[in-house]
């Protein structure tokens, strides 16, 4: 069995590198889904600032319930657990 094989836990050296090939795939979509969520807090802290200086509260809970039922429509159960990640990074600070 070839290192490639043993490295991805394929049977042999053709599901390895199709292995190998879908994982660079993944790191590629992780880099993009990262760069979206540093965009999001982003956003979200200018939304908070614009709040906060109007007079409004950091965190808009009825606007986080959307949030979180979106991902639960598109993505079940662990949507809700990731929309509350998300929501959690994008906060910042409480």
């Amino acid at each position: 069995m070839s290192t490639s094989a043993v490295d991805t836990g394929a049977g042999s050296a053709d599901a390895a590198s199709l292995i190998s090939d879908a994982r660079q795939r993944i790191d590629d979509l992780d880099q993009r889904i990262i760069g979206l969520l540093a965009e999001r807090v982003t956003v979200s802290e200018q939304i908070q600032r614009e709040r906060i200086a109007s007079g409004g509260r950091r965190v808009h809970l009825s606007r986080e319930m959307e949030v979180i039922n979106r991902y639960n429509g598109e993505l079940g159960r662990q949507g809700t657990a990731l929309a509350m990640t998300v929501l959690a990074l994008c906060r910042g600070q409480l």
